[in-house]
């Protein structure tokens, strides 16, 4: 059994400059749906949007009655966060799309590391947080007094992430989430599941539901489990069917990762 999640840390009422739109994409590794959050400090014209989601021409139109619409930001490349994008920049007039990957950019350049995106009453920080997929960035956006941490998926508002091997790595994860750590009193506003009111508890909750498993799969490993399906039958007993191939992407990454930092 790993840690009991802190219920308590949960958010319910958002900063007045973010709007959160929820993409009819529910499922069990999409937890609701597809957070999609729109930007716009007091007074401004024009907004920022943060992961389009699915195509979905429904939701799409939505984000889009929330225009004008200043750029378009992906926090990594998976079908759920980037698919609508290029539909999105259409509907909107050719907002420019930006990513960690050029795959995903439209009418603009990859982020650079560590760039800033001013203007329109935001500050937006670039943060290279890679292990949940290489291109995995977060946002810390500052908007007069506030400060929010979009995660994508590298932190969800409930439950944990996956990280998948070859594109998912954990050794890099866990250099993320310890940067993560260190922005205490931050709102996270993830990619799926509910707001929570300080980034640096949930990064420190991660870690310790991370270390705690990897401890576990060692001792798999030590009573002769091999594989990702053998490490699942003994870690994870009461695992539900459908989650299995979840759970067996996860044991793939600790064995690599374990294989790689033992001597």
């Amino acid at each position: 059994m790993g840690a009991a999640e802190p219920e308590s840390a949960e958010v319910d009422r958002l900063p007045g400059w973010v709007t959160l739109l929820l993409a009819p994409n529910p499922g069990p590794m999409t937890l609701d749906g597809t957070n999609t959050w729109i930007l716009r400090a007091p007074g401004a014209e024009r907004a920022t949007v943060v992961d389009p989601g699915p195509l979905d021409e429904g939701h799409l139109r939505r984000i889009a009655e929330h225009g004008p619409v200043d750029r378009i930001l992906i926090t990594h490349g998976h079908h759920d966060h980037v698919e609508g994008a290029a539909r999105l920049s259409e509907l909107l007039g050719g907002a420019p799309v930006r990513a960690g990957s050029p795959v995903h950019c439209l009418g603009g350049e990859p982020f650079d590391p560590h760039e800033s995106l001013d203007g329109n009453g935001l500050e937006i920080r670039v943060m290279e947080t890679p292990g949940h997929t290489s291109d995995s960035v977060s946002f810390l956006v500052e908007c007069g007094n506030d400060r929010a941490m979009f995660t994508g998926d590298t932190m969800l508002g409930r439950g944990t992430t996956v990280v998948a091997p070859p594109d998912g790595d954990l050794g890099a994860y866990l250099g993320s989430l310890e940067l993560l750590s260190t922005y205490p009193e931050v709102l996270m506003l993830p990619g799926h599941g509910p707001a929570r009111g300080d980034t640096a508890e949930r990064a420190r909750f991660y870690l310790g539901h991370r270390r705690e498993r990897l401890a576990q799969v060692a001792a798999a490993m030590a009573a002769g489990a091999e594989t990702p399906g053998a490490v699942v039958d003994l870690v994870y007993p009461d695992l539900d069917p459908a989650l299995r191939f979840a759970a067996e992407w996860s044991a793939a990454a600790q064995l690599e990762y374990l294989r790689r930092e033992q001597p």
